[in-house]
């Protein structure tokens, strides 16, 4: 068993324990349920903004402990005013160590796009998602079948919730059900845990056009970002290399700052 089957196996059992807890006309109370998303298709389009997708995470499998006393609020607003386009929050907390609280305070403190990053396999966890403020939501590709990845797909958009399908490898492109979706390609290897950013760029070509394209994992440094950009990528998801610092918001600045310049 891999990692990632480990984590579905968790997240399902976790799942089953929500249900019971919060049960779904619960959720639906939620004052998000009539609030309208910020759409991370359109920020991640706009051509004045760094295209970065600006992720909080605690730890990782593959890491360990990366950034454990980072504060919410303080991260994710600075990144936001160093120049990110949107947020990722990680709300796994067995292998991850967030939770759904922290999607919350970064609702509160911030407008721009915020996709919940966690493994989604179940249609409570879309409504969940709606619930805590989330604009977008993962699917994993490698986790879920061709047909449920459709049938989610459905049902987040059903909630006005936007899509990031990602995607490891070339045998899934046939997953993607539709131009209705963002398109994540995930530069770690799911059995090496190692990240290559050539896979984003080996794989584009493959991808539907007419597609919003971001490439998560592995990404570091302004020359980076202006090569996958030019390959046709919009969006770039960066977290370790942020959190790993002991100002992730200063590190995202820097980042953006090097952007900017010819």
């Amino acid at each position: 068993m891999n990692i990632l089957e480990k984590i579905a196996a968790e997240k399902r059992r976790e799942t089953e324990e929500r249900k019971s807890l919060y049960p779904t006309k619960l959720l639906e109370r939620s004052i998000y349920f009539e609030t309208p998303i910020v759409s991370l298709k359109k920020y991640l389009s706009r051509t004045d903004k760094s295209g970065i997708i600006a992720e909080f995470k605690r730890k990782s499998p593959s890491k360990g402990m990366i950034n454990a006393y980072a504060s919410v609020e303080e991260v994710t607003i600075a990144y936001m005013q160093a120049g990110a386009s949107a947020l990722s929050v990680l709300t796994d907390e067995a292998f991850f160590g967030g939770t759904s609280k922290d999607l919350i305070t970064a609702r509160q403190f911030n407008f721009c796009p915020i996709l919940r990053k966690d493994f989604v396999l179940d249609e409570y966890q879309i409504l969940e998602s709606k619930s805590i403020g989330a604009d977008a939501v993962l699917l994993i590709a490698a986790c879920l079948t061709k047909n449920e990845v459709k049938t989610l797909t459905g049902f987040a958009h059903s909630l006005g919730l936007e899509v990031l399908l990602e995607l490891h490898d070339e045998s899934e492109i046939g997953h993607i059900p539709g131009e209705n979706v963002l398109v994540g390609i995930n530069n770690r290897n799911l059995q090496t845990m190692q990240t290559d950013v050539e896979t984003s760029f080996r794989m584009i070509g493959r991808l539907p056009s007419g597609m919003v394209k971001v490439s998560e994992s592995g990404i570091s440094n302004a020359e980076k970002i202006g090569e996958l950009r030019a390959a046709g990528f919009q969006g770039f998801l960066i977290g370790e290399y942020f959190m790993q610092s002991s100002d992730p918001g200063a590190r995202c600045k820097e980042l953006t700052i090097n952007l900017k310049q010819p």
